[in-house]
């Protein structure tokens, strides 16, 4: 098990303003783990208890809606923390956390999370900014679903989606989902996702090979948004 201040995956969370020896005794207390593809992290409701670093892969964080569906609210990766809201309010899982592709975590307990953020003002500040900015994506999202109608929410999707997961080779992005995922983040049918898709495909903006997706023509599906 790697040691926690030789991770270069902390530099992209709070876990970096952590002193040597707060990552030593991190080291000491974290349990690392693999979460296979489709399997959950914590489900809505769940205590926590700790929080979750992501090492490698992607996880969908959703929402049970009235109807029985659950609702994609957030896509976390590399690098992220997941769980922060929950240990500091000391309410149960607002979301579920299931892993899209096959992941590498650690969980530190909250114990350990809740000292350092009593002892280190740098670490608790910059949690606290942390949580801000999935309020904020929270409030931005609303937004989208209120003023852009669907063709542009898929379109700033797929957009989205070659930006903050990149591209594979054949320049296909990176991060494939079902039709049924992307429908969830749009806020859509599946069937109006795929009709879209193939309306996207037809006008030469995207190509499609099962789950792969790959970008076309960027500029035109900027223009769609704007």
């Amino acid at each position: 098990m790697s040691k926690c201040e030789q991770c270069i995956v902390r530099e992209f969370s709070s876990l970096k303003t952590l002193t040597k020896d707060e990552l030593i005794s991190m080291s000491n207390c974290k349990t690392a783990s693999s979460i296979k593809k489709g399997e959950a992290l914590f489900l809505e409701g769940d205590n926590v208890n700790g929080v979750y670093c992501i090492k490698e892969g992607v996880c969908k964080m959703t929402k049970l809606s009235a109807n029985g569906k659950d609702q994609i609210v957030k896509l976390t990766q590399k690098g992220e923390l997941l769980g922060q809201r929950s240990l500091i309010s000391d309410e149960p899982a607002n979301l579920s956390a299931i892993a899209v592709e096959d992941m590498q975590v650690c969980f530190i307990p909250k114990s350990e999370i809740l000292n350092f953020f009593n002892t280190n003002n740098n670490f608790s500040m910059s949690l606290m900014k942390s949580i801000c900015g999935d309020l904020k994506d929270a409030d931005d999202t609303l937004v989208n679903l209120a003023q852009k109608n669907v063709k542009e929410r898929l379109a700033q999707t797929l957009l989205y989606f070659e930006k903050n997961f990149g591209v594979s080779n054949d320049n296909s992005l990176k991060l494939q989902l079902s039709r049924e995922e992307i429908a969830s983040i749009i806020g859509t049918a599946t069937e109006s996702c795929i009709r879209l898709l193939s309306e996207f495909k037809k006008l030469g903006l995207i190509e499609l090979q099962g789950k792969k997706i790959t970008i076309l023509d960027k500029a035109k599906l900027k223009r769609l948004i704007e």
